[in-house]
């Protein structure tokens, strides 16, 4: 291992590190490790990346491995206890205190670190304001890009997501999937002012009854408000992450073996959350409430309708839901296809 940074708590414990059982340097994030798994897991939680695992998300971090699988790094780092403030002593907590690695907005600080944010639905990742003319299919394509991605964020939600059973996983999607899409339309500036002329090309293309073609728009309406209401918010990325998370995990889905596991994982996302606001906005003492009431909101937006908007041209009649639950199991048999060879 490279010798120990000034002030990096070196000296102060001896013995092979936590994580790999290289040589340790010292505490690092609450733990003895060595350099090399100090220096992963500080470049991890900052950046908020993401990993996957190639194989069965249980691969050896020992020394001679423990640069093969990032995913099974990170999760082992977790494991043994190490935390985004626990430098106990030393310049980088000092770093830390003064806002160095959340202060670049990376994502929310909490005492277990969640590396939820996702780089594929940024602001500014839209298609145009209301001045540009925008197709009908550059709509739909986009559309489909930010429910894809929703299922690949949670997907790379390490460790928590796809740690729970296969079939809890289904059961949260197939109830926050329409959540996770209105908040990704509105990270990604989803050009929602062009949706009253989707809408009026779909009821030209499939005429429907008087009555439905009225409750159809009133959903494209519900949509664009509340689209419109987390924009005025100016969210930033690590707080659409956690909004997402608290949206993802909710215990009322239907048919959950591990409530209470997912409970607890709704209540860090509220807690990484709250910590994230009064970290960088100390000035605004309602911006947390006002960020999470906007959550029970989104339910207004009812999932039939943002189908029938935006994805009836794609799949037809097929439930978006049954979507989901077949591109989990892809995702499993692919999993168990690697682990067999």
């Amino acid at each position: 291992a490279p010798p120990p940074a000034p002030g990096s708590g070196a000296g102060r414990a001896a013995g092979p590190c936590r994580v790999c059982g290289d040589r340790a340097s010292g505490k690092h994030y609450g733990q003895v490790t060595c350099e090399g798994c100090k220096s992963f897991f500080k470049r991890s939680v900052r950046r908020n990346l993401a990993y996957s695992c190639r194989g069965g998300r249980d691969c050896p971090v020992d020394q001679p491995h423990r640069n093969q699988c990032q995913y099974c790094r990170l999760r082992k780092c977790l494991r043994v206890g190490m935390r985004r403030e626990g430098e106990g002593t030393g310049g980088e907590r000092g770093r830390d205190a003064a806002g160095e690695g959340e202060g670049r907005g990376r994502g929310p600080l909490s005492p277990h670190p969640t590396p939820w944010v996702d780089t594929g639905t940024r602001r500014g990742g839209g298609t145009g304001g209301p001045g540009v003319v925008v197709g009908i299919e550059s709509i739909c394509e986009l559309a489909a890009r930010l429910l894809l991605g929703a299922v690949e964020w949670a997907k790379g939600i390490v460790p928590f997501f796809p740690e729970l059973p296969l079939s809890d996983q289904v059961a949260l999607l197939r109830l926050g999937w329409s959540e996770l899409f209105v908040l990704n339309a509105a990270q990604a500036a989803l050009p929602v002012h062009a949706a009253p002329v989707l809408a009026a090309a779909g009821l030209h293309a499939a005429p429907v009854a008087a009555d439905r073609a009225v409750a159809f728009m009133d959903h494209v309406r519900l949509f664009q408000e509340q689209v419109e209401r987390l924009r005025v918010l100016q969210a930033d990325a690590a707080e659409f992450a956690c909004l997402k998370a608290v949206a993802l995990f909710s215990p009322d889905a239907a048919g959950l073996s591990q409530p209470g596991r997912v409970a607890g994982l709704q209540e860090q996302a509220q807690v990484a959350l709250q910590e994230h606001v009064r970290r960088r906005h100390p000035a605004q003492r309602g911006r947390f409430g006002r960020l999470l009431l906007r959550l029970p909101a989104l339910r207004s937006v009812p999932a039939p309708g943002i189908q029938q908007l935006f994805f009836s041209r794609l799949v037809g009649e097929t439930p978006i839901e049954t979507l989901i639950r077949d591109m989990l199991l892809a995702g499993h048999q692919a999993r168990d296809l690697r682990m067999g060879s």
